[in-house]
């Protein structure tokens, strides 16, 4: 690599436009609020998902649940809270 420009967002990225840099996947899940229960599974299950998928530590892997109340957001033009 000549210079930063070059690099890819880990680090210097290889001719098959892998990085071979250290890279941090952060998921972010919007949704409705859960229990805790059901959020460690989902954490659980997203971070496994990318460990086999990438290869890569469970350590590496951030997940961000990001809870919007039902009276926050809306589909179809009407708010979910009142459906």
């Amino acid at each position: 690599m000549d210079s930063l420009q070059d690099a890819g967002p880990g680090g210097d990225t290889a001719p098959d436009g892998a990085s071979r840099g250290v890279t941090v996947p952060i998921v972010t899940v919007q949704q409705g609020p859960r229990t805790v229960e059901l959020k460690r599974e989902l954490v659980r299950r997203i971070t496994d998902a990318f460990v086999d998928a990438y290869e890569i530590p469970a350590e590496s892997v951030q997940v961000w649940i990001h809870e919007v109340p039902a009276d926050s957001w809306g589909a179809a033009g009407t708010l979910i809270a009142d459906k």
